[in-house]
């Protein structure tokens, strides 16, 4: 499966049911803005603290061939995507087309995993502009030991 974003489609309402949803934790993440001569890494969190959050995520079991012609894997294999929206005004400069469905509370999660998806749908929805930021910028440089 890929990222998310039509849930009218019918390869995503199949796997639109609790059933089939899970909550993918994280800190931040890395969207690579499209600059020239090379691509620059941004990474986003809640605040410079990282506290945890987790995105809408979506599983399925796939029983097909992957990987490449040279190297097939045959066999069930577990595929999991996130649930995409419309970005908001920190994300859409990076990435334009759409952003991950980002869960901060409780009781979001809570909705995510157990709501019908009538309720559950009421989460792809971009977060507030002041409750995503950009963390980090350009190619990592840790410190020497």
């Amino acid at each position: 499966m890929t990222n998310v974003l039509k849930t009218k489609c019918s390869r995503s309402r199949r796997r639109l049911g609790p059933e089939h949803r899970c909550p993918v934790p994280a800190a931040s993440f890395c969207e690579y803005e499209d600059t020239k001569p090379r691509k620059t890494p941004t990474w986003f969190a809640l605040d410079e603290s990282r506290p945890l959050f987790a995105f809408a995520g979506m599983w399925c079991t796939w029983a097909r061939t992957r990987g490449t012609k040279g190297d097939p894997v045959e066999g069930e294999h577990q595929l999991y995507s996130f649930l995409t929206c419309e970005p908001n005004a920190i994300f859409g400069p990076i990435h334009p087309k759409a952003m991950p469905v980002i869960l901060t509370t409780a009781e979001e999660m809570d909705l995510w995993m157990r709501a019908e998806w009538s309720e559950a749908a009421t989460l792809q929805r971009p977060l507030q502009d002041d409750v995503l930021q950009i963390v980090a910028k350009g190619e990592r440089k840790d410190p020497a030991e």
